[in-house]
């Protein structure tokens, strides 16, 4: 049943979400989409505050929102590693990475590996890449929204519905608002309403914490930090201990991995960058995306620990963390403003989803539907292939969403868990492309294989081994090279690979990347000096 304030936020959330559709719309009046560079790269135009919002929502969604904040209810500050060490990541991926794909003209990370290995190397990446998508971050990113959603609007009790058949309808409707973004609008509106969402979130998720201190502190900010840290100390604490579920150690072995393939090499992500109008507008993006994600923490790690503050061990249950964010989010908003948090969340839901399609359309269309399908492909053609795979593979996800079960961990940890299964294998190839020149054809798809197998039988077939994931992280990522060796040395490489410069777009680099790396790579450590606590 509607009551006056379930309209207020209504209205808030229709404005806000109304303004976000009409803005990008009135974007992309004169963009070219019916080109491949116009529709997957975004016309190679986009700038550095476009692309720095843009992959800042497209990694942070409703896991991250609902499932870090659900984490940091029970385990405190350790997985801030996360977010912060991130920006380490980025920094590579400015300095080294992205001057490599500009300067070759890529428009996916597969077309790097035909270069480097061979054909069969690109088109089966690529082949378990939107694999990936559909299994993995989809379906996630849908349920969580939907949780979200639920949880600030209560769906179920609005249209007298079960909890399960409000889950659908939120699923759906959520699912198929981003269709329509990435479909229809290609890269460029896809950035376009990220960005606009991407200050929404920054504000919305500013406001949670902000007016929770204020209300602990009785009007004063400083007292009601003071409070929630003497409550509770030791959620404060970034360095984990070894049976934690984020250990200290980890920074050194798998995590290092999954960073630097995850901002540097995964398609979704850095696909934002490939489409800058230039190198400098490229680092620039990368470089203000680091300092979004040191200070991302205070929107999608501290509200949890607040949330202890007010809650304590009420609910600890594994099917019950996830939870908390939303109820800490209507406790603190009034009614008006519940509207645009809602609309802030869902464009958070929908940025991840609509980028991923996007994604995955680029990935088939250009390494396997123009390679092995229609080798004359044109450009209309191309577009359209890549449409058809957005709906398929939305459809896939809207439908398996539903059935995702809350995780012992929670849903972020679960979401880490399954991406290691590409990830890892993915990376090791990548890494070895870039930095091992003897590594041969062969010994790449070889050694895919194995890693996926490996990360499977640790992960769910022997898993009383007591290693934490992302040290198997580590551990397969050692051993992936290992094999790659072993195999080259029997099948040894036979072509020939240099980069050449394709003079695409300009080259000339950000004046201030070294210093803004710098500073990126001291704000990290500085944080684990002042926030860590090894006794």
């Amino acid at each position: 049943m509607l009551t006056s304030n379930n309209i207020l936020t209504f209205l808030s959330f229709i404005l806000f979400t109304g303004f976000v559709a009409f803005y990008t719309w009135y974007r992309l009046k004169s963009a070219k989409l019916d080109s491949s560079k116009g529709y997957f790269l975004g016309g190679r135009s986009l700038t550095g505050i476009v692309i720095a919002g843009s992959m800042l929502l497209t990694n942070i969604s409703t896991e991250h929102l609902i499932g870090m904040n659900g984490s940091s209810y029970v385990n405190g500050f350790v997985i801030i590693s996360w977010e912060v060490t991130s920006a380490i990541a980025l920094v590579v991926a400015a300095i080294y990475f992205v001057p490599m794909y500009l300067k070759m003209g890529l428009s996916t990370i597969p077309e790097f590996l035909e270069k480097r290995f061979d054909g069969a190397t690109r088109s089966l990446i690529s082949f378990f890449l939107i694999v990936s998508f559909v299994v993995t971050l989809l379906p996630i990113v849908l349920y969580t929204g939907a949780i979200g959603i639920e949880n600030l609007f209560e769906i179920s009790q609005i249209f007298n519905l079960e909890k399960n058949q409000a889950l659908w309808f939120t699923i759906i409707i959520i699912g198929g608002i981003g269709s329509i973004y990435a479909i229809f609008g290609g890269l460029k509106a896809v950035a376009i309403s990220d960005t606009i969402n991407g200050y929404g979130l920054f504000i919305g998720g500013l406001l949670i914490p902000i007016l929770a201190l204020f209300s602990i502190g009785d009007g004063n900010i400083i007292t009601g930090l003071t409070k929630v840290y003497e409550f509770a100390p030791e959620k404060f604490n970034v360095a984990g201990d070894r049976d934690s579920v984020m250990p200290f150690e980890v920074l050194f072995t798998g995590l290092i991995i999954n960073q630097l393939y995850f901002w540097a090499m995964n398609q979704t992500i850095i696909q934002r960058a490939m489409g800058a109008k230039n190198l400098k507008e490229a680092q620039k993006g990368l470089l203000i995306t680091g300092i979004f994600k040191i200070l991302i923490p205070i929107i999608i790690i501290f509200p949890g620990v607040i949330c202890y503050y007010y809650f304590q061990e009420t609910y600890y249950d594994p099917s019950l963390q996830d939870t908390v964010y939303p109820r800490l989010v209507k406790k603190i908003l009034p009614s008006w403003l519940l509207g645009f948090f809602a609309a802030v969340t869902i464009g958070a839901v929908l940025s991840t989803f609509n980028s991923v399609l996007n994604s995955a359309a680029t990935l088939f269309s250009l390494d396997i539907f123009k390679k092995y399908i229609r080798k004359n492909a044109s450009d209309k053609l191309l577009v359209f292939a890549g449409k058809t795979t957005s709906c398929i593979l939305a459809v896939i996800a809207i439908i398996v969403a539903p059935f995702i079960a809350y995780a012992p961990e929670g849903l972020f940890q679960l979401l880490q868990q399954l991406n290691g299964i590409f990830f890892i294998p993915i990376g090791s190839i990548l890494i070895a492309g870039f930095f091992m020149k003897y590594v041969s054809a062969t010994a790449a798809k070889v050694t895919f294989f194995f890693g996926l197998l490996f990360y499977i039988t640790m992960s769910w077939i022997y898993t009383s081994h007591g290693i934490h994931f992302i040290h198997v992280w580590g551990i397969e990522f050692v051993l992936n090279v290992i094999v790659m060796h072993i195999v080259s040395y029997f099948y040894p490489r036979t072509n020939t690979f240099v980069i050449e410069d394709v003079k695409y777009v300009d080259m000339k680099p950000w004046r201030f990347t070294k210093g803004m790396s710098i500073i990126l790579c001291v704000a990290t450590i500085l944080i684990y000096i002042f926030l860590s606590d090894f006794n």
